[in-house]
């Protein structure tokens, strides 16, 4: 393939020596979980975040799991709790609260932003809602003005799902989580995730709960798990965060060119955002397009030798796993993203050259 989707091993290349080296370092040590790599990467990735402290988890999944269970813990939450939640998200985000005890109400995304829309999740506010679940899908911040503002008013705690925003705006809710999968903008080389909060004594439960309860040593206050993250994936993050911004920067400059040279009414797409500007922290972990003729283009462009990714072809409330929970609950939105979605080659490392031929491509599709 000319232009793959995502070129793992050429990104990761792009870092060395300095991530060769810091693994090296990490397998000379003999220390591999809970040492001075996975505390320092913690101290980066809180300030960087905004936040008091951050707490190095196992994967996203765990990071979103933990938040909620700590909440459960402290009293904050209780079984049969219900937590409004987008419908357009990968599965993770409703696992995380189904894990934990908890409800998930799913609500509708705007489809100019595919983000959970403020007043339709007003609308499902019940006597049971006790917290909202934003995800800020693609890299696209979720309108956390209103959403904060919808909280206040009816009393919910707020949990960002931060798994595809590294570097998109410091945290507003109570607490965010977030995923390192390889394919991040900040990406191990295998799995991580991270709490980040203000609130000390959640990131206390949050470790806790991830230690197997514990807090000392052989000592277990709660029916835990094992969640951490290790010293070579911390000892990467590391290395990797002192580019994210720049990375992210790039990513926009991509995104900027798609948005302007692309003849989407010619071609028949509709384009993530207007054309007229880019909100500043939007990180475009992914672009996204949406056309009736996605399996279409996605095969034009292959042919073309480039490759595309759908994010996601079949919606939660779809999926054989939820079928029980969600029947036949009817969703056009979210339906509607799901059948249209298609995502544009975004890596950081494109060439100018192959971004001009992705647009090409593009405006040459037979439909």
């Amino acid at each position: 393939m000319t232009i793959p989707y995502l070129n793992l091993q050429q990104l990761n290349a792009s870092f060395d020596p300095q991530l060769s080296e810091a693994v090296r370092q990490i397998v000379g040590s003999g220390q591999y979980l809970r040492g001075e790599a996975t505390h320092r990467f913690e101290q980066q990735f809180a300030r960087y975040c905004g936040a008091a402290r951050c707490i190095g988890v196992a994967n996203g999944l765990d990071a979103l799991t933990l938040i909620f269970l700590a909440y459960r813990e402290m009293g904050t939450l209780h079984a049969g709790d219900e937590v409004i939640v987008p419908a357009h998200t990968y599965i993770a985000t409703l696992l995380a609260v189904l894990r934990a005890g908890l409800k998930p109400v799913l609500c509708e995304p705007r489809f100019d932003t595919c983000n959970i829309d403020p007043e339709a999740a007003e609308r499902l506010v019940t006597s049971h809602t006790r917290a909202i679940l934003p995800v800020h899908l693609y890299g696209r911040p979720a309108d956390m003005n209103a959403l904060n503002q919808l909280a206040d008013r009816h009393k919910l705690l707020v949990v960002e799902d931060a798994a595809q925003a590294h570097g998109s705006r410091p945290l507003t809710g109570a607490a965010a989580a977030y995923s390192f999968y390889p394919a991040k903008n900040l990406g191990a080389l295998g799995d991580g995730g991270a709490v980040v909060t203000h609130d000390i004594r959640l990131a206390d439960t949050v470790r806790s709960l991830a230690n197997y309860g514990s807090s000392d040593k052989y000592t277990f206050i709660y029916k835990g798990v094992n969640s951490r993250l290790d010293e070579v994936q911390a000892a990467v993050l590391s290395v990797k965060l002192l580019r994210l911004d720049p990375d992210n920067e790039r990513r926009r400059a991509i995104a900027r060119r798609y948005l302007k040279e692309i003849p989407w009414e010619r071609v028949g797409i509709t384009a993530p955002v207007t054309v007229t500007g880019i909100e500043p922290d939007n990180v475009f972990h992914v672009f996204p397009v949406f056309t009736p003729h996605r399996d279409e283009l996605q095969q034009h462009l292959l042919r073309q030798g480039i490759g595309t990714q759908i994010h996601y072809p079949i919606p939660p409330h779809r999926q054989p796993a939820l079928s029980a929970m969600y029947g036949e609950l009817h969703l056009p939105i979210t339906e509607r993203i799901h059948a249209e979605e298609l995502s544009l080659p975004i890596s950081p490392l494109l060439s100018e050259e192959e971004v001009t031929n992705v647009i090409e491509a593009i405006a040459c599709a037979p439909f």
